[in-house]
């Protein structure tokens, strides 16, 4: 990712957590699974059980500590504090019970201390300055005055008892404010950041719908409210969700909202109004993504209403949910392992060490003014329940990405992917798609025309048609031509054999894949399948519109849309599209 470009990390006899894979798992209770800087439990919760196996050592390891028991092991390590000094630095030991702490050393090639004389078990926190420690690292946290110093550069640190060595962790540049987890795969995290497994609910059945056609879907849901109202957005500049919102706290709902406090573009002032107006009717609006923030964007775009969950792609402004300019995809979801998984997605985000009160917040924001959409779109597709076999909970940097490239790499037939842009020949899921195309899957991608990137995404789609008529691949990318139905393409989806469905924020590239917090549902059913796949199908087509024969006026009407025809397929060679990654314009 990113921040941590360059970053290598060696973790020599240490234990791997087996089974957090990027599948489908769940807790025996059917909840996600937590991983924070401390260790390992349910989201509820409730300790697991863990199998863990060691990796092969290059130095000879003890095969128990000096009192007969299985040694500590090194789980964490918090090199690189935001705080000024380092204050707070920590490492984290995995301990059998009765384990003594004083028959251990640790030395990273210029200083050796003996850890403190304490008999311990179970999650140790070692740090030299316990009130240092940032908030929410999970103890007991053990005081050590003659711990040895982290490197923010990089350094090996042995653990050894009189026998020799323990275990050895070797890493190198070690990012500000990120813990090393050497048992996961992303081994440096945002401190406190969550790990979820994808959750798995149903069956039953959902609402589908598209935006612009329907805007009443997402809004008569939030007017139902009777009990709490969870709202994430990345923007949020909608008058008419406000109104709604502060309606039913008028009724004693309890409603609660997060946006992004730093968007591409910045807040507007249109996004400072409405959050005003949401602040003064006493509903709680946090702003995440300050000092201490886990991830680069909260760009999220969902609702928990009672026991039914709203996941978009879409914004929560006129252009998004407003039905007022962006072709979206979106679902109603009731099932509770969803609504329950969505729910603690948002308390575990609102409640993080990034997430600060609007009103404090507010006083130190710069605003910048922005012009709200107010065209109008008909209404041409209407939302449907459908059936769903069951339904999955993704979200990033968690599990999202591993997910979604897995189902790409399950296609059998055919994969429809709309987005606003690609990141690139190089992106995962992109390479993931072009390896179905080779397989013989019939791969469409269908890309939004808006002119602020077209030239990028020109390149990309040149470097894509060049490679699928060398390879003769089922491969083929198209610019969207919206036709009067809407103004840009700005959903996120995909259709997998029509029979499994991707929607939610995640934009296809590295920044959505490894640093924002992003939410997607997968969509299990023929049904589902049936409905977005007819989306993506009229999108691909255009404004073409076939016309009856036997008029007089037949061959003008099919003139014009033969011209324009010609001009789409032209135009599908050298497309240009919307590109939503920090540094450009993202929403």
């Amino acid at each position: 990712m990113s921040r941590i470009s360059g970053a290598l990390l060696v973790a020599v006899g240490l234990t791997a957590i087996a089974g957090l894979s990027c599948a489908a798992a769940t807790t025996p209770t059917g909840g996600a699974v937590a991983i924070d800087e401390a260790g390992v439990s349910a989201a509820d919760g409730t300790s697991l059980s863990v199998d863990r196996t060691t990796s092969q050592a290059t130095n000879e390891t003890t095969a128990s500590s000096p009192n007969g028991t299985s040694p500590p092991e090194l789980t964490a390590a918090y090199p690189n504090p935001t705080a000024y000094g380092d204050e707070g630095e920590y490492l984290v030991l995995e301990a059998p019970n009765g384990t003594e702490l004083g028959a251990y050393r640790l030395d990273d090639g210029h200083r050796e201390a003996r850890l403190p004389d304490r008999t311990v078990g179970g999650r140790i926190v070692l740090t030299a300055n316990r009130s240092a420690v940032p908030d929410g690292v999970r103890g007991p946290i053990v005081e050590w005055s003659e711990m040895v110093p982290l490197s923010n550069a990089g350094e090996s640190l042995t653990l050894s008892d009189g026998n020799g060595t323990v275990e050895t962790l070797e890493y190198e540049d070690a990012p500000e404010g990120e813990v090393l987890r050497p048992d996961t795969d992303r081994r440096w995290r945002a401190l406190g950041a969550t790990s979820f497994e994808p959750v798995v609910g149903g069956p039953g059945s959902v609402r589908a719908f598209a935006l612009p056609d329907s805007p009443s879907v997402p809004l008569a849901v939030i007017e139902s409210a009777e009990r709490r109202v969870l709202l994430a957005g990345y923007t949020f500049t909608s008058e008419r969700v406000a109104d709604r919102l502060i309606a039913v706290r008028e009724r004693g709902v309890a409603v609660e909202v997060i946006v992004d406090g730093a968007p591409v573009g910045g807040l507007t002032e249109r996004s400072a109004a409405v959050l005003d107006r949401l602040t003064a009717a006493n509903v709680s609006v946090r702003v995440v993504g300050g000092d201490g923030g886990r991830y680069e964007f909260q760009h999220g775009k969902y609702a928990v209403v009672d026991d039914r969950a709203i996941v978009l792609t879409e914004n929560w402004k006129p252009a998004g949910v407003g039905g007022a300019s962006s072709r979206g995809w979106g679902v109603v979801v009731d099932s509770p392992a969803i609504v329950d998984g969505l729910s603690r997605t948002f308390r575990a985000d609102s409640g993080s060490r990034g997430a600060v009160p609007w009103e404090a917040f507010r006083g130190d924001v710069s605003l910048e003014s922005a012009a709200p959409s107010r065209r109008q779109y008909p209404a041409r597709i209407e939302s449907q329940s459908v059936a769903v076999e069951r339904a999955e909970l993704v979200v990033a940097p968690d599990n999202a990405a591993g997910r979604v490239q897995g189902l790409l790499a399950n296609a059998s037939d055919s994969v429809r992917i709309v987005q606003v842009s690609i990141g690139g020949r190089d992106d995962r899921l992109l390479r993931e798609a072009i390896a179905a195309a080779e397989r013989g899957v019939e791969v469409r991608i269908l890309l939004s025309g808006a002119w602020y990137v077209e030239e990028e995404n020109r390149r990309l789609v040149d470097q894509l048609r060049t490679l699928s008529a060398r390879e003769d691949l089922p491969l083929s990318v198209r610019l969207a031509e919206p036709g009067g139905r809407y103004e840009k393409i700005h959903a996120k989806g995909v259709v997998i054999d029509g029979e499994t469905v991707v929607l939610g924020s995640l934009n296809w590239n590295d920044n959505a894949y490894d640093d924002n917090r992003e939410v997607a549902v997968v969509l299990h059913g023929t049904e589902a399948g049936a409905y977005f796949r007819k989306v993506f199908e009229r999108d691909w087509r255009g404004g073409i519109t076939l016309v009856p024969a036997g008029t007089v006026l037949t061959l003008v009407a099919v003139v014009l849309p033969v011209a324009r025809l010609g001009r789409r397929v032209e135009f599908a060679s050298q497309p240009g599209t919307e590109r939503e990654v920090p540094g450009a314009r993202i929403d």
